[in-house]
């Protein structure tokens, strides 16, 4: 099952002052979900709270009903920094949320080969993470947040530390993730096309609030979309969160 999250009057900041204020937001269950924004506007303190790793000033987080009051396995988060235990494998990175499921060592097993199979990993099982490209690292870091099976996925700009033809190729590789996997996605960038690329919908953050919530026209892939009006609707789109930005 899918999970929706919703944002009621949601304030959140630090010592030094609030960053967002009533933010009111429904993530749909089973939407890739995107949120943009100029530095400094709250994009990763927002998804800290999704996390339940930041508790609100005010309001509060729902995750399917229930109020967020800290982390859980159904909500995985995916960093910039790969986060991958350097002394252990590919293999054992990706069997610890399988670990903490409690599955036996040889279910664990198989669920790590298939998701490593499925990130384009396959003989690579026995390497550290010391001895793999950022790109690489970075599969590791998907295939562990999904193998966990969570009901949402929650990612900070996790390809913005790749270069360009790197960069694609992660995109690719989600999107792809994304035709086979139920869960509900939330994803920070900076990068607009990138937001465009990949969302459903997209949350323009600026000066404490929500600016926007903009719908984008499927497929999202382009390279499948033949029809020359939605390239214009995204030529219009990316106008419209650029002027907002």
């Amino acid at each position: 099952m899918t999970l929706g999250i919703t944002l009621e009057s949601l304030s959140l900041g630090y010592a030094r002052g609030p960053v967002l204020r009533e933010i009111d937001l429904a993530v749909r269950p089973g939407e890739v979900l995107v949120i943009v924004g100029a530095s400094g506007s709250g994009k990763s303190t927002l998804l800290r709270a999704l996390a339940g790793l930041l508790p609100p000033h005010g309001g509060r987080v729902l995750a399917g009903g229930e109020e967020v009051t800290g982390t859980s396995r159904e909500r995985a988060m995916v960093f910039q920094d790969d986060g991958l235990l350097p002394w252990r494998t590919v293999r054992r990175n990706v069997e610890l949320p399988l670990r903490v499921r409690g599955l036996s060592r040889r279910e664990r097993r198989a669920v790590a080969q298939e998701w490593l199979a499925r990130v384009g990993l396959e003989g690579h099982e026995d390497r550290l993470p010391r001895e793999l490209s950022g790109g690489m690292r970075q599969r590791v870091q998907l295939a562990r947040a999904l193998a966990g099976t969570p009901r949402a996925v929650l990612m900070d700009e996790p390809f913005g530390a790749l270069d360009a033809q790197t960069r694609a190729g992660m995109q690719a590789l989600l999107l792809d993730v994304l035709r086979d996997t139920r869960a509900t996605i939330v994803f920070v960038t900076h990068d607009v096309d990138e937001a465009l690329l990949l969302a459903d919908r997209v949350v323009v953050l600026g000066h404490g609030g929500v600016r926007s919530v903009i719908q984008v026209p499927s497929p999202r892939d382009p390279a499948a979309d033949p029809v020359a009006d939605r390239a214009a609707d995204r030529a219009r789109l990316r106008h419209q969160i650029l002027e907002e930005l």
